[in-house]
């Protein structure tokens, strides 16, 4: 008979124990760290202080050096999973929904549509989001700049984010979020995603709070940071992406796909139109889904763009929209524009075709929600939506 050891499966993480030398940069829920390991030497990490508690320089801690170790795109760092001699207090915060459920570091969060929320009743009644334009898209660097297309039309739009869980799990990673606070009317984060303004079991719920408890006008819906892929027609985490125009469709909303177009992709699956989207859009989202392409490409990119949407189920629309002004906005940028480790420069197409798709999606926020808006500040006068 074998012992418990000798049948024990293999490990999955590379643990590591190590001591702070020096506290870097704090966002939202995330602190920068450097921590000395034995025979690794320096290493950045990051610690989640709601999970681990606050490191300080000269405490111990126990690292997840996993991905680090392998170079992983989404493992730049070591992640703290304790302060082993310095444990946190226990949580005094309500809510019982579990999200990392029955990970060693799941955590517990009040959603918005569980039964003692004072948000239960108003997601209970919710079935619609009436119109509501969310601009979907399949990675979370597409998020600033579809935000700079929506407010560059109109900056007086609410805009909720709404993040999946195929990438990062806790929206503190996303220093982009953290950056982006004040430009947006909330962050909601779904499934096992967790770290919002709002919790939500689905992205269905989810949407419904945006809608409903945001009072978004707007809503965009990405994966956080950290898109896993494999080279495969369906082996990437985006595929969500037409998972979730379906959602959109279901509840009464306008599905908005936010195209990856690249010409500065060395891999030939992701230039012009990327087979991401392709897939995402033109195969999964069965409710249909209205693409945008911008206008103020290349002639030859332009060309191959038109050429690889032509294929294109009839239920997908595809528009051409004007893009003046928008290279000057992406300029602008609050935060990084950065995909693939490619920045503004290099993937102009990328990053212009998600901020046409935020111009569109700007355009067709229903007259009744600008009405309303004018009714909250009291003006009798009608309003204008013109462009």
């Amino acid at each position: 008979m074998s012992s418990p050891a000798a049948s024990a499966p293999a490990s999955r993480i590379r643990w590591r124990r190590g001591k702070v030398t020096a506290v870097g940069r704090a966002w939202r829920d995330a602190l920068e760290l450097t921590v000395e390991v034995p025979d690794d030497g320096e290493v950045q990490a990051l610690a989640y202080p709601s999970l681990v508690g606050v490191p300080e320089v000269g405490d111990d801690v126990l690292l997840n050096t996993t991905a680090l170790a392998q170079n992983l795109g989404t493992g730049g760092y070591a992640l703290v999973v304790a302060v082993p001699d310095r444990l946190p207090p226990d949580p005094e915060t309500p809510g019982h929904l579990v999200k990392a459920r029955y990970t060693p570091l799941q955590v517990t969060v009040q959603g918005v549509d569980e039964q003692d929320t004072e948000h239960h009743a108003a997601i209970a009644d919710a079935d619609d989001l009436a119109g509501m334009p969310v601009v979907v898209a399949d990675l979370h660097s597409a998020l600033p700049a579809v935000l700079i297309g929506m407010l560059a039309t109109d900056p007086d739009l609410k805009v909720a984010y709404v993040m999946t869980d195929g990438g990062a799990l806790p929206a503190a990673f996303s220093r982009t979020v953290g950056a982006l606070k004040n430009s947006l009317a909330g962050v909601v984060t779904v499934g096992q995603a967790y770290g919002g303004d709002l919790e939500a079991v689905t992205l269905h719920t989810g949407l419904l709070a945006a809608k409903h408890v945001l009072g978004a006008d707007l809503a965009i819906v990405t994966q956080g940071p950290g898109n896993l892929g494999t080279g495969t027609p369906w082996g990437f985490s985006g595929v969500a992406a037409g998972e979730a125009c379906n959602a959109v469709s279901v509840l009464g909303g306008l599905p908005i796909g936010a195209l990856r177009i690249s010409d500065a992709d060395p891999r030939p699956r992701h230039r012009g139109v990327s087979h991401h989207s392709l897939t995402a859009f033109g195969r999964v989202a069965l409710g249909g889904v209205t693409l945008i392409a911008p206008r103020g490409l290349s002639s030859e990119l332009g060309g191959q763009v038109d050429e690889d949407l032509a294929s294109q189920p009839e239920r997908n629309v595809v528009v051409w929209v004007d893009t003046d002004g928008l290279d000057l906005a992406l300029g602008l940028s609050p935060v990084p524009l950065r995909t693939m480790g490619r920045g503004l420069d290099e993937e102009r197409a990328y990053f212009l075709a998600a901020a046409a798709a935020g111009r569109y999606a700007a355009l067709q926020v229903p007259v009744e929600a600008e009405a309303e808006a004018a009714t909250d500040t009291g003006s009798a006068e009608p309003v204008d939506t013109a462009d």
